[in-house]
């Protein structure tokens, strides 16, 4: 794994497996969302393990698939609502860790009236380019009146 702290409370990495979850929890982290839709790709691990694994490493899962063709603003919200109730630290995946910083990025602008600058600032630091996704972010922060 090649975990990438965004920030304190929110850590992303591509595709993991159900053999990781005990890991992930013994990094110290409480909830783990899956951006990843099922079969994207072949190998890749199942909904249904992913989740009954985390759950046996006592994680809180949440299963929100996502591709850049299938981002709305309910998304949005949903992944915000999920990093909200979480216990702890949250880890997201999906293949790349691409799909999962920019909801971060999203939920941050759209609801925590964090600057473009600031979070693409953060996605940067870990390796993540989001300048072009600027206009996507200043789209959605307008859709949600910020």
């Amino acid at each position: 794994m090649n975990i990438r702290e965004i920030s304190e409370q929110y850590a992303v990495d591509g595709q993991v497996f159900p053999s990781d979850m005990q890991a992930i929890a013994d990094r110290g982290f409480k909830f783990v969302i899956n951006n990843r839709p099922d079969g994207e790709e072949p190998g890749q691990a199942s909904e249904a393990d992913l989740r009954s694994a985390a759950e046996a490493a006592g994680l809180s899962y949440r299963f929100i698939p996502m591709t850049m063709p299938t981002l709305t603003p309910e998304l949005v919200a949903e992944h915000n609502a999920a990093i909200e109730s979480a216990d702890g630290p949250v880890f997201a995946f999906c293949r790349s860790g691409t799909r999962s910083t920019i909801l971060w990025a999203l939920a941050k602008v759209c609801f925590h009236g964090k600057s473009i600058a600031e979070v693409s600032s953060a996605a940067a630091a870990q390796g993540y380019d989001l300048s072009g996704f600027v206009p996507l972010l200043e789209g959605y922060r307008t859709e949600f009146g910020r």
